[in-house]
C-alpha cells in the first residue's frame, strides 16, 4: 500500500524543515549536550507555536488532536534536524494524560504541554528505569505497577530533581533515575490502559524520528560521495559505494509506509513493526555513512556524528528490536499486546 501525504501535511513538513534549517540545530544539539539548554528551549517554544505538541492533545485541553499521522510527519522532520530534548516523551505524556479516566490531571497539565511551557519526561513499566532529560524537563510523569495496582505520579523538576544522571550513546540524550514520591495523579486499571496507549505514541514518535535521522544521514552521505574523489573520480561512482547507499535507501523507503500505516491504525503490533523497521533502517544507514565517510566519520567535531549517535540511541529507545519483534508476533498470533 502506498501512503501519500496531503497538501496540508506536506506544507506542515516544509514549514518545520524551513524553521529548523534556520535554527542551526547542530549548534543547538552541542549546546544541549554540554548542559546549555537555552537554545534548545528556544527551538522547543517554536515547535510548540507551530502546533507540534498540540497534535497529541484533544481540543478539550487546547490541542488539535489526537492526530498520530501529524505526529509522524512532524517527528520525521525533528529527526532529520536532530532536534534534542524529550520529544517522544512529551507527546507520549500528553497521550497518557488525555487517556486517563480522570479529567483533573489532564485539565491541569495538558495546556502547559501544548503551549511548550512544560517539557515532559516519562517512565512506564517495563520501559527501563531511566527518564530522558529529567534534569531539564519541567514535568516528570511516572507510572508504576500494572492492572488494578497501576499508579501515575507526577512531579515538577524543582520539587523532585533527578537522581543519578548519565549520558546515553547520544551525548545529547541525558538519562536519569527519577526520584521516588511526587503527587499521585491517578490509579487503577485506567492508568494501565493509558500507559499502554502512551507506549504506542512513544514508539510511533521514535520510529518517525529514526526515519528522519536515516534520511539526514543518507542525504549527507550522498553529498559527500559526490564531492570526495579518489583516483581522479568521485567515490560515488564506485559500485561498492553505490550498492551500500542503494541498500540504505531501500531500507528507509520500506520503513516509510509502515510508519504511516501504523499512524493510521495505532495497533500495538503495527506500531512495533514500524518502530523496529525504521530504527533498523536508520542504523543500517548510519553504518554505511560511517564507512563511506572514513576516518572523519568517527570524529565528534564532524556534524555527521550527531546523527550517527542518535540513530544508535533511538534503536533501543522505547523498545529494543527484540521486544518490538515479539510484539509483532503477538499481534500476528492474535494474543494481543503484553499487559
Amino acid at each position: 500500500m502506498r501512503f501519500l501525504l496531503d497538501t496540508e501535511q506536506r506544507a506542515f513538513a516544509a514549514s518545520l524543515d524551513a524553521m529548523l534549517s534556520s535554527a542551526d540545530t547542530p549548534a543547538v544539539v552541542r549546546a544541549w549536550a554540554s548542559g546549555d539548554h537555552g537554545p534548545g528551549r528556544a527551538v522547543w517554544s517554536r515547535l510548540a507555536d507551530a502546533g507540534v505538541f498540540a497534535l497529541a492533545a484533544p481540543e478539550a485541553y487546547e490541542g488539535v488532536g489526537p492526530l498520530p499521522v501529524g505526529i509522524a510527519v512532524a517527528f520525521v522532520e525533528l529527526g532529520r534536524h536532530a532536534v534534542p530534548g524529550p520529544l517522544a516523551e512529551t507527546v507520549a505524556g500528553a497521550a497518557l494524560l488525555a487517556a486517563l479516566g480522570e479529567q483533573g490531571p489532564a485539565e491541569r497539565l495538558l495546556p502547559a504541554i501544548v503551549s511548550g511551557k512544560s517539557m515532559t519526561t516519562l517512565v512506564l513499566p517495563g520501559g527501563g528505569p531511566f527518564a530522558l532529560d529529567a534534569d531539564v524537563a519541567d514535568l516528570h510523569l511516572t507510572v508504576r505497577g500494572t492492572g488494578a495496582a497501576a499508579e501515575l505520579r507526577g512531579s515538577s523538576r524543582a520539587a523532585a530533581g533527578p537522581g543519578l544522571t548519565r549520558t546515553s550513546l547520544d551525548p545529547a540524550r541525558r538519562l536519569a533515575l527519577p526520584r521516588s514520591g511526587g503527587e499521585r495523579l491517578a490509579g487503577g486499571p485506567q492508568v494501565a490502559d493509558a500507559a499502554a496507549r502512551a507506549l504506542g505514541w512513544a514508539r510511533l514518535a521514535t520510529a518517525a524520528q529514526a526515519l528522519g535521522v536515516g534520511q539526514a544521514l543518507l542525504d549527507r552521505t550522498v553529498g559527500h560521495v559526490r564531492r570526495r574523489t579518489q583516483f581522479g573520480v568521485p567515490i560515488g561512482s564506485f559500485q561498492a559505494v553505490k550498492h551500500r547507499l542503494a541498500d540504505a535507501r531501500i531500507a528507509l523507503e520500506f520503513a516509510r509506509p509502515l510508519l504511516f500505516g501504523a499512524a493510521l491504525s495505532m495497533t500495538p503490533a503495527d506500531v512495533a513493526a514500524a518502530k523496529v523497521t525504521a530504527c533498523e533502517a536508520a542504523w543500517t544507514t548510519a553504518r554505511s555513512a560511517l564507512q563511506v565517510h572514513g576516518a572523519i566519520g568517527y570524529t565528534a567535531e564532524y556534524d555527521l556524528s550527531l546523527w550517527l549517535t542518535k540513530a544508535r540511541a533511538l534503536r533501543t529507545a522505547w523498545g529494543t528490536p527484540a521486544e518490538c519483534r515479539a510484539e509483532v508476533l503477538r499481534g500476528l498470533s492474535g494474543a494481543g499486546p503484553r499487559s
